[in-house]
């Protein structure tokens, strides 16, 4: 028995008639009345009563109809998920952003995941550092990550998106603020608030080297895990920060941006996921946001 029985079955049923079956499924009379003798020998019972003028079920043949009508049905849906997949158009996705991207990119990239693929059940996390999104595609926690780029990593592959600027987020009373424009030597002496050097930060070791590229002894006042937090003290005149131009974004009373000149004054966006992973909406999910950039 295969599932060309099932189909052939089911057509007479509904037909009552093996002339009608026969032109539904584009197949002569004799060989479909063979076919159908052929299924009943196999189950051991008699699924149809035959007359010269109809065809009528059995008992037998009404329940065997109903399960071949759901066989056939589960078949058709495994067979059109299984389109859907080889498609990316579904599956489960879990994206992890960086800070500055939480604000500057995640609103856009949702909606436009979610526009252009339908079918993908996507979940995000922000605020995330990125030896945070690192550990987190390594264990599957996330399955992408919109992050700026640790030490090269085999075990990933990262495709670099854009280099943002560096701007200084000041409180608006500060002396700085009165500036249009800042270098990393303004900064001497002046209270900074930096991302956490325990967690690992990418941007901790980036402003860091700029200051002292410029001669400059950092003097750090406080460490934050999130971008939020990092604003929201320069609001409170806890100090200045260093932070990507993304960052703007998130706008609150009591802050100012000011762009950072130098040629170094840039830090890499970028996209990353497992290199053992390809997965067809994985790969939609990573061309689409490149498309972004």
């Amino acid at each position: 028995m295969d599932l060309r029985h099932l189909r052939y079955f089911v057509a007479v049923a509904e037909e009552r008639h093996f002339g009608r079956a026969a032109e539904r499924l584009h197949m002569a009379q004799p060989p479909l009345s063979t076919q159908i003798r052929q299924l009943e020998a196999e189950l051991g019972v008699e699924l149809l009563h035959r007359t010269t003028r109809r065809v009528d079920l059995t008992e037998a043949g009404q329940a065997y109809l109903e399960r071949a009508r759901a066989v056939l049905a589960d078949v058709d849906e495994a067979a059109q998920h299984a389109r859907l997949v080889a498609a990316g158009s579904v599956g489960h996705l879990a994206i992890g952003c960086v800070g500055s991207a939480t604000y500057s990119v995640l609103p856009a990239l949702s909606r436009r995941l979610t526009e252009e693929l339908p079918g993908v059940d996507f979940s995000f996390r922000g605020e995330m550092l990125a030896p945070d999104q690192v550990e987190a595609l390594r264990t599957g926690a996330i399955d992408v990550a919109l992050l700026r780029p640790v030490a090269a990593d085999l075990s990933l592959t990262v495709h670099t998106l854009r280099r943002d600027r560096l701007v200084v987020a000041v409180p608006v009373d500060h002396p700085l603020a009165r500036r249009k424009r800042l270098r990393a030597a303004d900064l001497a002496g002046a209270d900074l608030i930096v991302h956490s050097a325990d967690r690992r930060s990418v941007m901790y070791d980036v402003v860091l080297g700029l200051l002292r590229d410029a001669g400059i002894e950092p003097h750090i006042r406080h460490e934050v895990g999130e971008t939020s937090t990092l604003v929201t003290l320069v609001a409170g005149g806890l100090g200045v920060a260093v932070v990507p131009e993304p960052v703007t974004a998130l706008t609150l009373d009591g802050v100012a941006y000011l762009p950072l000149t130098g040629a170094d004054a840039r830090v890499e966006l970028a996209v990353a996921h497992r290199a053992d992973r390809s997965e067809p909406h994985l790969e939609r999910t990573v061309g689409i946001i490149q498309a972004m950039f």
